[in-house]
């Protein structure tokens, strides 16, 4: 008996070796793939794909598969979205366009004229704003609920830069020519980010930062409008709140009108009633919509009939009427300010940007379908680049007034086209009628859209899921409220690229171990099941660059982990396997950072392995010869081969 078992035993073995071997040789053949793999494209062919790609993106396709007539129509209708939908637009969608265009026009006509005070311009050109872009913005915009015009951010924005190069007060004309050409850079700049798919420069401004930033200029926009509230006659011109509230407080020693505080007291209350009723009740959406222009028409009756303009109470007087004037030769191309206003541009251009694409996103993402970012520049460029030639000032997409078109039932663009056609009417036949309007009216409604600026919610949200977000969020409400609008979108600029580059110089490196039962391998933090294996050390790198600001802080993080393990276990380290599988890529110094890992290593007679490098990564080891420094066979596809071909080794040895 025992003679015949000893010739299976010796079978088995040699089938077991075997079996072994066609692992070994698989695995090798399986390291052949990463090692032999082609050369990436290099930097100037991935310049000039990138290229080719955002210049003829699709074109060859579409011509190919269409007549040279099919495709230019195709490009029309991609460049003007409405030669598309506009052949199926139904006598039952301009219904309720007509509808919401009509309730849009009601609330934006008196915010509009709120906003250009806000801005430092005459009451006209907030409506003219309200009037040519939407047209624009109609034609080429993707967006069917968003509501174009001027925003309460974008007014303060431009009047507290513009204000520091040309005082309005003494030179209210050279001012309106610098906003123009504000409006014209911040369209050029808008459609270039567009056109060449730069979308992600409007992400510098983060979504906490822009919380932030929002809850601190409604917090400066509401101070502000004291003045107005309250008929303060000299008020300062800066933003910040300590220099507001001082100007406040040293302007109620002098001699004021309280007509102007109790009227407009009195519309901001019934403006927040109505606003607590739409929330409260969905179907009376249309009762906080016009609210505001019957505080307007009120208010100027009250004024008109008590003859309140008389004993102190502050009113609009003259609002020119008319279509929007031609402003092509009031653009300052030639002027010292230039460089100013280029700057001024493309603050407001990012900052406009970012409102509208949120806005748009939100609401098209309730309707269910995808809005197209880089078009939506594009589009919002244009309007603002002809804007400038029509006398208007930056125009973007604004929460409140698109809030009010969703709820109204809008079908698409065309409300924006009514209610520019309302706006334009009103501008030739009730300009007068606004003559008595009280400017504490004015202010009011301005306040009572303030409150939707501040979301706490969102920022206490912000504090539970990421600290370093709050601190941007944070950054940019103080920054705004204690100093200026600039400095505010700097300190959170600023953070969000403190947060990126501190995760690039301390990237996160877990320590891996395989998940019972499975060839997975996780961090043995996030699960403690995880088994590792003896002897040796599976270090994971997530950062997708391995470079100059992280490559000396990994190699020691990994070398303390080795000195580490041997004191506390009391076993060597034999091998170290580096899962590349997070980086995308690596410089000199990351490549020297790594064969100094491997020469001390070697002085603790330690062997490394490279697991999963990827594409970029791979190239350069070769092209550095690193992989022959380290042996070749000690390049593996997966984590798993690398621990496979060690255990192997181990048994060989045996």
């Amino acid at each position: 008996m025992a003679m015949a078992s000893q010739p299976t035993e010796t079978c088995n073995e040699a089938e077991e070796l075997r079996q072994l071997d066609v692992e070994d040789t698989n695995r090798q053949e399986r390291a052949k793939w990463v090692l032999n793999s082609p050369d990436p494209p290099g930097l100037l062919q991935e310049l000039i794909g990138s290229a080719k790609e955002l210049v003829f993106s699709n074109v060859k396709k579409k011509i190919s598969k269409q007549t040279k007539t099919t495709a230019a129509v195709s490009f029309f209708q991609s460049l003007f979205p409405i030669l598309k939908w506009g052949k199926d637009y139904k006598v039952s969608q301009f219904k309720n366009d007509l509808m919401a265009g009509l309730t849009l026009a009601s609330l934006s006509i008196p915010q509009s004229i709120g906003y250009a005070t806000l801005a430092k311009l005459d009451p006209q050109y907030g409506l003219y704003t309200s009037a040519v872009p939407p047209l624009i913005y109609a034609l080429m915009g993707s967006s069917r609920e968003i509501a174009i015009g001027p925003v309460a951010v974008v007014s303060m924005l431009l009047s507290s830069t513009l204000q520091k190069v040309q005082d309005p007060a003494t030179d209210p004309v050279a001012y309106r020519k610098l906003v123009f050409t504000v409006t014209f850079f911040a369209g050029i700049f808008q459609a270039v980010f567009g056109l060449f798919r730069l979308g992600f420069l409007v992400d510098f401004l983060s979504h906490a930062a822009i919380v932030g930033f929002m809850a601190g200029a409604a917090i400066v926009i509401g101070l502000q409008q004291l003045k107005g509230l309250i008929g303060i006659t000299h008020f300062t011109n800066k933003t910040d709140v300590v220099s507001v509230l001082g100007s406040v407080f040293t302007s109620i020693d002098h001699p004021w009108c309280p007509l102007n505080f109790v009227l407009g007291c009195s519309f901001l209350i019934f403006l927040l009633i109505a606003r607590f009723i739409g929330r409260r009740n969905k179907k009376l959406f249309w009762f906080p919509a016009i609210a505001p222009l019957i505080s307007v028409i009120l208010s100027t009756l009250i004024v008109f009939l008590s003859k309140a303009d008389k004993h102190g109470v502050k009113i609009v007087k003259h609002i020119k009427g008319g279509l929007n004037p031609s402003s092509v030769h009031d653009l300052q191309l030639n002027s010292p300010h230039v460089g100013q206003a280029a700057k001024i541009g493309l603050i407001s251009a990012i900052v406009a940007l970012t409102e509208a694409i949120a806005v748009g996103r939100s609401f098209a993402s309730i309707k269910g379908y995808h809005l197209d970012g880089n078009k939506e520049m594009v589009s919002m460029g244009f309007m603002n680049i002809v804007g400038s030639l029509t006398s208007c000032y930056v125009a973007t997409g604004s929460f409140s007034r698109t809030a009010v078109n969703f709820s109204a039932g809008c079908e698409t663009v065309v409300s924006n086209i009514v209610m520019a056609i309302t706006v334009i009417l009103s501008l030739e036949l009730f300009t007068r009628l606004l003559y008595y309007t009280p400017m504490a009216i004015l202010a009011s409604i301005i306040l009572s859209a303030l409150p939707g600026l501040i979301d706490i919610n969102e920022a206490y949200h912000i504090w539970k899921v990421d600290k370093l977000d709050f601190l941007a969020c944070i950054g940019a409400f103080f920054g705004v409220l204690f100093e200026s609008v600039e400095i505010g979108l700097l300190v959170a600029v600023t953070i969000s690229f403190g947060k990126i580059l501190l995760n690039s110089i301390r990237p996160s490196i877990e320590e891996l171990g395989r998940i019972p039962r499975t060839d997975t391998f996780g961090d043995i933090n996030q699960y403690p099941m995880a088994i590792k294996t003896p002897g040796v050390l599976i270090v994971r790198i997530n950062s997708s660059l391995l470079c100059f600001a992280n490559a000396n802080f990994i190699r020691e993080r990994i070398m303390r982990w080795v000195t580490e393990d041997e004191e506390n276990t009391k076993e060597r380290v034999q091998i170290v396997i580096l899962d590349m599988s997070n980086v995308t890529n690596i410089d000199t110094a990351g490549l020297l950072a790594l064969e100094e890992l491997h020469k001390k290593l070697l002085s603790y007679e330690t062997e490394l392995d490279i697991a999963n490098p990827r594409w970029q990564v791979i190239h350069k080891l070769k092209v550095a010869k690193f992989p022959d420094r380290i042996g070749r066979g000690r390049v593996f596809l997966t984590v798993s081969e690398a621990i496979d071909a060690g255990t192997n080794t181990k048994l060989t040895s045996c």
